[in-house]
């Protein structure tokens, strides 16, 4: 497999081919999804809550974004490798992004910047473009702006069909003003069947999504922890996903331990007859 280029998603596009992204942290999770063919491998801001048991999403700092980056970086070959601002740069106004993304792609050879509701910052879109940083612009359906539009956030099928006129009408506005602005794709967040199709028509670029997406967008973006189940939480309740990682490391640690408490030679271990 080539290198994947930003052309390509948009050649993908136009031919009906779906766009497939993994968000991975570490160096051999982006490597496997690299070896799998994925497009994009996006190193998220959700690593500090999601993988080293932060609280808050907030706790997370552009120091430790720059750490984990690297090391995606280093197991990606073909892929484009995408970051996240962590909560900061963008809100500190456009030169702290630019500044901020400067420092991803030299620091940590980012190919595309991610930028969480990017619909409230259009000019840093257009500010980073400019600085020759290609940006994956998110935006969509958040429970913020569910209750300004009257729609019932987790069950946008029971809106009635002028909410959702309007709700398409307001998405497909935000889609074309982020493509406007220089967005090289869009990440749309709780697209829904029904308004869904209706943006991935209105733009040119490919419009993605992970949380709440569909088949109806030009592609999908899975969290490999929670495609495979590897989470402390698969071992108390079967995971949806795709396997249970989880219950077979800790099986392959119990007996592991039972080795070493029997007094047998562990596996694996190097030299070992």
């Amino acid at each position: 497999m080539s290198k994947v280029t930003i052309p390509q998603l948009h050649d993908m596009k136009r031919r009906g081919e779906k766009i497939f992204g993994v968000v991975a942290w570490d160096t051999h999770m982006a490597a496997i999804a690299d070896r799998v063919g994925v497009e994009i491998v996006s190193v998220g801001d959700t690593v500090g809550k999601n993988l080293w048991g932060q609280d808050t999403m907030f706790e997370i700092t552009m120091d430790e974004m720059v750490i984990v980056t690297r090391a995606a970086r280093r197991g990606v070959k073909n892929a484009l490798l995408s970051a996240d601002f962590p909560y900061g740069p963008l809100q500190e106004g456009v030169d702290a992004a630019v500044r901020a993304g400067i420092r991803l792609v030299k620091e940590a050879g980012i190919d595309l910047l991610k930028l969480d509701g990017a619909a409230e910052y259009p000019e840093a879109v257009t500010a980073l473009t400019r600085a020759g940083i290609p940006v994956w612009a998110q935006f969509g359906l958040t429970p913020q702006t569910a209750l300004a539009m009257g729609i019932p956030y987790e069950n946008q099928a029971a809106a009635g069909s002028d909410v959702v006129s309007g709700m398409a009408k307001r998405m497909i506005e935000e889609a074309k003003m982020l493509e406007k602005a220089g967005a090289v794709l869009l990440d749309f967040t709780n697209s829904g069947p029904e308004v869904g199709p209706k943006v991935v028509e209105a733009v040119e670029i490919p419009v993605i999504g992970g949380f709440g997406g569909g088949p109806w967008l030009d592609g999908r973006v899975r969290l490999a922890q929670a495609a495979v189940g590897y989470n402390v939480a698969a071992l108390d309740k079967e995971p949806s996903g795709y396997a249970n990682v989880a219950r077979t490391i800790h099986d392959a640690l119990s007996e592991c331990a039972g080795d070493v408490r029997e007094g047998r030679q562990i596996k694996g271990q190097p030299g070992r007859t």
